[in-house]
């Protein structure tokens, strides 16, 4: 028997099996593999919906706030997932672009790097907990505002808290001491040097204001 009549007995042809039907049939099964990898991922790390989490209370943004946590979670997580606290980002996820950096105890620090329960008896502070209490923004973040310094902002609340957090070391940085302190901040976009101007305009912001 030919293969055309092995192919016909199984019900196809030999022009049914196009180029881009195996292109489509290999990049659903990619995608399926990697959203369960991350799924599970999720699970086994993270501890969505696992066991062994413990309640615990968090200092944040000057409210005490309680939250499940597992031992192995990281500060980005219960913040953007139990505390729903989502403008501390995640992109790297391994401590090398910044996009989680908050304060702890007015320092920065990439959070998603920092377990969680290490920081219990500590005060953390996220982009959420700048601003006043009367609405207006802080400094900082008037000065992105003023100079429009951003393009897509995936990347903007990192950079704001780890300049907010420097101008508490330095109040009146040259430009490249400014570069200088946030340089372990990175931008998908890379315009750097827009975002300095606008971060200089809010340190100068901070000195009239005396924040």
């Amino acid at each position: 028997m030919s293969d055309n009549s092995n192919l016909r007995i199984l019900g196809d042809t030999p022009k049914a099996v196009s180029r881009r039907r195996f292109i489509q049939g290999v990049i659903g099964g990619g995608a399926a593999v990697c959203s369960a990898g991350y799924l599970f991922r999720g699970l086994t790390v993270h501890g969505v919906g696992g066991t062994g989490e413990r309640l615990i209370s968090l200092n944040v943004n000057g409210q005490v706030r309680r939250a499940d946590v597992m031992k192995q979670e990281t500060l980005a997580w219960t913040l953007r997932y139990k505390l729903g606290l989502t403008g501390t980002k995640l992109g790297c996820d391994r401590a090398e672009c910044g996009a989680c950096t908050v304060l702890i105890d007015d320092v920065p620090h990439y959070s998603c790097s920092v377990l969680t329960h290490t920081v219990r008896a500590r005060k953390v502070m996220t982009i959420e907990g700048l601003a006043n209490e009367d609405g207006s923004l802080h400094p900082v973040q008037q000065g992105i505002i003023d100079e429009q310094g951003f393009q897509c902002a995936f990347c903007m609340s990192g950079f704001i808290m780890a300049t907010v957090g420097f101008l508490k070391t330095n109040p009146n940085p040259t430009r490249s001491e400014l570069a200088h302190g946030i340089s372990g901040n990175l931008c998908r976009c890379q315009d750097y040097d827009k975002i300095l101007t606008a971060l200089m305009r809010g340190a100068e912001n901070m000195r009239s204001n005396h924040v």
